[in-house]
This record gives C-alpha cells, structure tokens and sequence, in this order.
C-alpha cells in the first residue's frame, strides 16, 4: 500500500469533483481499502458500496455502507447487474477490468479516476508497468463517456507520476445538457443546473 493510499483524508482530486456527486447518489468505491473515500461519500449523503478483497480491512466499514469482499482480478465482477451514480477508483489499475468499470457508471452518472502513471518507476513505487497508466490510457478507456477533466503529469509531494480522469455519462436524449460545474462554487455540491434554469446567466 501506497503513503498516499494509507491516508485517512480523501483524494484531493475526489474532493474537489465530489460537488459532481449529489446527495442520495450510489457511489461505488473500488479497491477501496480502508474506506477513506467510502467515508467521505458516506458523510456527505451518499449510498456506497465499497469492494475489495481485504475482509479485514472492510470489517469497519460494516455500519457505514454496502460492503462486498471480492476479488476482482481473479474472480468474477460483482456488479454485472448494477449501474452506479458515481464510480471511484484510486490508487488502483487492473487493465483487463478497465471496461467493466466504465460499463458500471449509470446514465448520467460521473466517473472519478486517479492512479500511478507511466514514469512512476523512476521515483518509486509502484514500478511495475502492469500497474502504471500508459499515456493518456484513461482517456482512451472513457471514450463514450463526456470528458470533464484530465491531467498526466507529476507532483513533487509525494514524488509520482499521476493520471486523472473525471466522465460522466450523458443521458442520450437529455436537452439542453446540464451544466457540471468545474469548481464547487459554481453551485451547491451535488448540484446540476440545466442551461435554462432560472438562476443561470
């Protein structure tokens, strides 16, 4: 596990798109650990389900949301049936299911993805490449989905090399298309205002 994965505190790059993610939402938290960001989501009003193969680190978690003990790598993916509001993924790259997690963002639904990217072995790990973004690779994996945010670059604090997404998934026939503010204070979190909406300049 990462230092930046051992971290009570949320993704500063989860919190700052959590405004796309309303209150009463489904939210699911893959690879989700020790529950940081099943925590977040949880006091802000959301529905979570987190999912990972660690039973004991989900053990706490029990009271706070929808708990699935799984192994997504090596077993079946769990969620073939369910569509989510929101879709979250830090820290954690397995290729081979890069489609069934793009598959599970419901309509109108965001994806909120951010891990370890190719450079990433020259300043520590994870080195492996099996486990680092290739170049714009998250971009590729969300095509269909409506590009909201994208960065691939690095950060000196903790040193790593570091890919993010933000997508969301339009409702094929929704007119006019709401509007997914860039920064929180464009709106209440959560909030999603259509272009004719009265307050909208």
């Amino acid at each position: 596990m990462t230092a930046a994965h051992a971290s009570l505190a949320a993704s500063a790059w989860v919190r700052r798109w959590s405004h796309l993610v309303a209150a009463g939402a489904t939210v699911l938290d893959l690879a989700c650990g020790s529950g940081r960001h099943v925590r977040w989501f949880a006091q802000r009003g959301a529905h979570v389900t987190g999912v990972d193969r660690d039973a004991a680190a989900l053990a706490p978690l029990a009271g706070i949301a929808e708990i699935v003990v799984a192994d997504i790598e090596a077993g079946p993916w769990p969620f073939a049936d369910r569509r989510f509001d929101a879709v979250v993924v830090t820290n954690y790259l397995w290729r081979e299911r890069l489609p069934d997690v793009i598959a599970s963002v419901g309509p109108g639904g965001v994806l909120i993805y951010e891990t370890f990217a190719a450079g990433n072995e020259s300043v520590g790990k994870p080195s492996n490449p099996k486990f680092l973004l290739r170049q714009a690779e998250l971009l590729q994996a969300a095509k269909g989905l409506r590009i909201v945010a994208f960065e691939d670059g690095f950060e000196a604090d903790p040193m790593r090399f570091v890919q993010r997404i933000v997508a969301v998934r339009d409702h094929p026939s929704q007119t006019p298309l709401p509007r997914r503010f860039l920064l929180a204070s464009g709106g209440s979190p959560g909030q999603v205002k259509s272009s004719d909406s009265e307050d909208s300049a």
